[in-house]
């Protein structure tokens, strides 16, 4: 362990702990997160080229799709290819910089995708509750300053934490908690006072977790009354349909997100902590676009259609 000599031994550099600390389960480890992150790459950048490509997909839902997609591969790739590196590594060593400005990435797209599935959320409420006026309410130029706004808000949250982070000194104590470097676990090791970082933290995440979810809550109540007062059977399995994928992806970030920050009270909660992590951090990412490519259809006829002309091409 280095380092740096000034009034105090400074930590110059940390040792992240892991997820388990039993060698017989690295290698299993190494090979079913590189299995994960590989599925996220080709999916989260399938969907972007696929609707980037696809004229027909320049709709509100897709745009913000687009971007959940651009955040989901950003934010994975941000500590995916260190943890890999952890498994295959005896000791998992990050630098102090690069500790800080992977926190600060990470917090910058998990902030950003909280506010992204809320607008996600809104937009199909406008789309079911008010059809007539999704074209005006959503347009083109609203959907921009929407989604600017969600990553201004990333940006915001991420700033606050890293900049209270940077003001903590760290003496001796250098093993994080963790597979990443994240908030909390950091917390634990700081020599000074962590009461501003614990209450930058209560008010953000209060934020980013209270104010969308109350959005979201509203919106699928006035969407299931909408849906309800649908007469044809068809009209409701189609509305259902559509809003069951972004439910699914929600309710898998919000879950695990709000498990990790809320109810962490002691190292030993941070255990079981960093475990439901995985969901938000690996698993959701994984997930999203096998959810809303699977059970879209209008994703599988462009798929299926960029397939044949890929097809056409090799033939002649």
């Amino acid at each position: 362990m280095r380092m740096l000599a000034r009034n105090d031994s400074l930590v110059t550099e940390f040792i992240l702990a892991g997820l388990t600390d039993r060698p017989e389960l690295q290698q299993l480890l190494f090979y079913l997160f590189l299995m994960i992150y590989i599925v996220t790459v080709v999916g989260s950048l399938g969907l972007v080229v696929l609707i980037g490509i696809n004229s027909h997909l320049h709709t509100p839902m897709y745009y913000f799709l687009f971007n959940l997609s651009f955040i989901d591969l950003c934010y994975s790739s941000v500590f995916t290819p260190k943890m890999l590196m952890n498994f295959a590594s005896k000791k998992n060593i990050i630098s102090y910089i690069g500790c800080m400005t992977q926190l600060f990435f990470f917090l910058f797209f998990v902030i950003s995708e909280c506010y992204l599935l809320t607008l996600m959320a809104y937009d199909r409420y406008v789309a079911i509750c008010n059809p007539l006026l999704s074209k005006v309410t959503m347009s083109h130029e609203m959907c921009s300053v929407l989604t600017l706004a969600a990553y201004a808000m990333g940006f915001a949250g991420a700033t606050a934490h890293t900049g209270y982070m940077l003001k903590l000194t760290f003496c001796n104590a250098n093993i994080i908690n963790h597979y990443l470097c994240d908030i909390l676990p950091l917390l634990q090791l700081s020599c000074t006072s962590t009461y501003i970082n614990e209450v930058v933290v209560l008010i953000v995440v209060g934020i980013i977790i209270t104010i969308p979810s109350f959005i979201i809550l509203i919106s699928y109540i006035f969407i299931l009354i909408s849906i309800l007062h649908i007469r044809s059977i068809q009209g409701r399995s189609k509305a259902f349909s559509t809003c069951s994928s972004h439910i699914i992806a929600i309710s898998l970030f919000f879950g695990s997100a709000t498990f990790m920050y809320l109810k962490y009270s002691s190292p030993e909660s941070m255990d079981q902590a960093k475990v439901s992590s995985i969901f938000y951090t690996n698993v959701g990412p994984m997930l999203n676009p096998l959810i809303y490519s699977l059970r879209n259809k209008d994703v599988k006829v462009a798929l299926r259609k960029a397939l044949i002309k890929i097809q056409r091409r090799n033939i002649f």
